[in-house]
């Protein structure tokens, strides 16, 4: 269960737009909104590495204890952007949390084990929505395929949830489906007339995103 809560010093934003967006990325932090509970919204910045170590260690539900202006108050991550070449954090939502609430996030599947020679795993759901109390969220669930037979099906409802926990997401949602593995005929098949992207192609691509989602997260 992620109940362990992440101290992080939160300053209080008085700049905004691009121009001080950039700057605060430039000083290593990470440009955010704090609200919920009919709060009015607060602008803050965190510091870019010591969020970003809490949401590497402990996922993006980590409950955050946050001090502003030497108050402090609980918050969970809501959204964050990621720049689609640096992979830095450039501005996250946060949600506030009263203790004892119940949140609404969602939880990672995480598929182990090997299942039966000449089959195919897919991963037709890679998280589910549950309902949990926001210091307790589990960091993911664990689903085993070891041995899993072609027709095998495991479903969200197939999931052993934790007894305070509510499964939000549709019972009949699939999450792996083990099927034939393609032979080598059927893959030679499906790699004729494929045409790999240039790598000026894929540049351009990659800028193109990039300048899109710079100017989306520097109007916070």
């Amino acid at each position: 269960m992620a109940s362990k809560v992440n101290n992080l010093t939160a300053q209080v934003r008085t700049e905004f737009g691009k121009g001080a967006a950039r700057r605060a990325r430039r000083d290593g932090l990470v440009p955010a909104v704090l609200y919920g509970h009919a709060t009015d919204p607060q602008h803050l910045a965190l510091d870019a590495r010591a969020f970003a170590a809490v949401l590497r260690n402990d996922g993006t539900n980590a409950v955050l204890t946050l001090d502003i202006a030497g108050k402090s108050q609980l918050a969970l991550t809501k959204s964050i952007v990621v720049h689609p070449i640096r992979r830095s954090i450039e501005h996250a939502d946060l949600l506030v949390l009263n203790k004892g609430e119940r949140v609404t996030v969602e939880v990672n599947i995480i598929v182990e084990g090997d299942a039966a020679p000449g089959t195919l795993v897919t991963t037709d759901s890679t998280a589910v929505e549950i309902e949990a109390d926001a210091l307790e969220i589990p960091e993911n669930f664990v689903v085993s395929v070891e041995g899993a037979e072609i027709g095998t099906q495991i479903t969200a409802a197939d999931l052993d949830l934790p007894s305070d926990v509510t499964l939000i997401s549709d019972g009949e949602t699939l999450l792996v489906n083990v099927v034939e593995a393609p032979s080598e005929e059927d893959l030679e098949a499906d790699g004729e007339g494929t045409e790999p992207m240039s790598e000026t192609g894929e540049a351009e691509t990659q800028e193109e995103a990039a300048s899109e989602d710079e100017d989306s997260s520097d109007e916070s």
